[in-house]
């Protein structure tokens, strides 16, 4: 009598799913690209963001060679709320209950086991009505010496109030950096608090700021959404790393006597 016999099944070959090193991590090994970077390694970067040092006068700033973004913004714009929530930490930028009151650049550093590959720069919010007109001259100088003159400065992100839309003193912040960012200065405008929008609304606002950017770019944030948080972040790790590691020796933190001075 002849049998039938099935034959037998191949051993399957690895596949996508097999838990080998190389199919969990495909990338295993490889150099994060800075032109498209992975969102977890942009988090995870920004997630080590801690206090470096406040500066009344820009004299008192740190000559850096790290790449510096800095943000910038009117007061009550959300600016401390957006430094906290890319950063994953509730109280690393201070939001002031007197906005526009303390008038400091903070500057916080990052980078992976203390050493220093970037900085973010929380400039005073401006514009708020209670501050003495001096004050407002003087910081409008400071500040626009600072975008001006600051050699590292690699980005700036500009918060707006999409309800509001850009003001006349973000007009003039805008007119202050037009100049560098011809020269290659990275812009964006951020308008925060999106999720206070209909669709529609976040839309038209966001086709005028592309308008007004000055050859910058624009997008929607909320921090109560987490709207575009991926972005922006993957944004900032390709601004700051697209000529190749910045590394510079590690730069020790000063300690604030109480907490870093609030700027919103």
């Amino acid at each position: 009598m002849t049998q039938n016999h099935t034959p037998a099944t191949p051993p399957a070959s690895p596949s996508a799913d097999a838990k080998s090193p190389q199919a969990r991590t495909p990338n295993a090994g490889k150099p994060a690209d800075p032109q498209n970077p992975d969102v977890k390694i942009a988090h995870g970067w920004l997630h080590t963001a801690r206090f470096l040092t406040t500066a009344p006068q820009l004299e008192h700033l740190p000559p850096l060679t790290v790449p510096e973004v800095a943000f910038v913004g009117r007061s009550n714009a959300g600016k401390s709320t957006c430094i906290n929530t890319l950063t994953q930490q509730k109280r690393l930028a201070f939001a002031s209950k007197t906005p526009g009151r303390t008038q400091s650049i903070n500057l916080f550093s990052l980078g992976k086991q203390g050493v220093t590959d970037a900085v973010l720069a929380d400039l005073p919010g401006y514009g708020y009505a209670a501050v003495p007109r001096e004050a407002k001259l003087r910081w409008q100088r400071v500040m626009g010496n600072y975008l001006l003159t600051r050699e590292n400065l690699k980005g700036v992100v500009l918060l707006i109030d999409p309800r509001l839309g850009l003001t006349e003193l973000d007009d003039i912040l805008l007119e202050v950096i037009r100049p560098r960012v011809q020269e290659g200065l990275k812009f964006l405008v951020l308008l925060t608090k999106s999720d206070k929008l209909n669709h529609a609304e976040a839309q038209k606002a966001l086709s005028i700021a592309r308008l007004q950017s000055g050859g910058g770019e624009a997008r929607l944030f909320s921090a109560l959404k987490k709207k575009g948080l991926d972005e922006v972040a993957q944004m900032l790790w390709r601004w700051t790393h697209e000529d190749g590691p910045a590394v510079a020796a590690p730069i020790p933190a000063e300690e604030p006597e109480d907490e870093p001075p609030a700027l919103d």
